[in-house]
């Protein structure tokens, strides 16, 4: 199924859409197979189902970025997943590794704490949720429907009353000069913010994100304690990453 998955996420992120048909032949396997897995994937709003087709959400919605390269997002994530014992507790930022992080973990562990700002990543794991022994924290603030997140100073009031070991988080894009940056300045300080009561942060981002910066400098170079992505990160980057002894794992 998490192949298939896979293979069905990289085919949508190729043509946009897709006939049920066509993908059962790529697929080798039945329509009906099929429709039990865009069911799946539809029950996360990853994608759309019309009559016949599926369809890839739009790439401004964070399930689109999430269908986007999601199988190295899945890779990241699920290394990411292997540093999470069961009885932690963690902060976990908006973004789209981070909701698929937050899924493993409440499909693999146990007793774990999801602390988060994402109203997007606490129902994502809702049904994951409701089953287990793990519990998720939302911390108030401005909603903001895009990115459904929420955002403001209520996001430091509430942080300050946890201290964690890891904060999990996304980045639009890194480069030397600018260090992590985001596109949206309420959600950057939401970072900032949180960051102040964790032990360290760890970045889970594809690579294609080095050589690339938001408009928002995130301002924790000194506070991250590792990045993990995929195996294309460029050397010269890499080599970067290092001279802040920042750990990386590439997946």
């Amino acid at each position: 199924m998490k192949d298939r998955t896979n293979q069905i996420l990289e085919l949508l992120s190729e043509s946009h859409r897709i006939e049920v048909t066509e993908l059962a032949r790529i697929l080798g396997v039945s329509q009906v197979t099929v429709r039990k897995d865009l069911d799946a994937l539809e029950q996360k709003k990853i994608i759309r189902r019309e009559h016949g087709y599926a369809l890839l959400r739009s790439t401004d919605d964070i399930n689109g970025r999430i269908a986007c390269h999601y199988d190295a997002k899945r890779r990241i994530a699920a290394r990411a997943c292997e540093l999470v014992r069961d009885g932690d507790t963690l902060f976990i930022e908006s973004g789209s590794c981070c909701a698929i992080l937050a899924d493993l973990l409440y499909s693999t562990r146990k007793n774990i704490t999801i602390v988060t700002n994402s109203a997007f990543i606490a129902d994502y794991i809702r049904r994951n949720a409701a089953a287990g022994s793990n519990q998720t924290i939302l911390l108030g603030g401005i909603y903001q429907p895009d990115s459904q997140a929420l955002v403001g100073p209520m996001i430091s009031q509430l942080a300050a009353g946890f201290f964690v070991n890891r904060f999990f988080i996304g980045t639009d894009g890194y480069t030397p000069r600018t260090g992590f940056t985001n596109c949206d300045q309420m959600r950057a300080q939401a970072v900032r913010d949180m960051s102040r009561s964790a032990d360290g942060i760890i970045v889970l981002t594809e690579s294609d994100k080095f050589g690339k910066h938001g408009v928002i400098r995130l301002d924790i170079t000194d506070h991250v304690r590792a990045v993990i992505t995929d195996d294309a990160l460029p050397a010269e980057m890499e080599e970067e990453l290092l001279s802040h002894q920042i750990k990386v794992i590439k997946t």
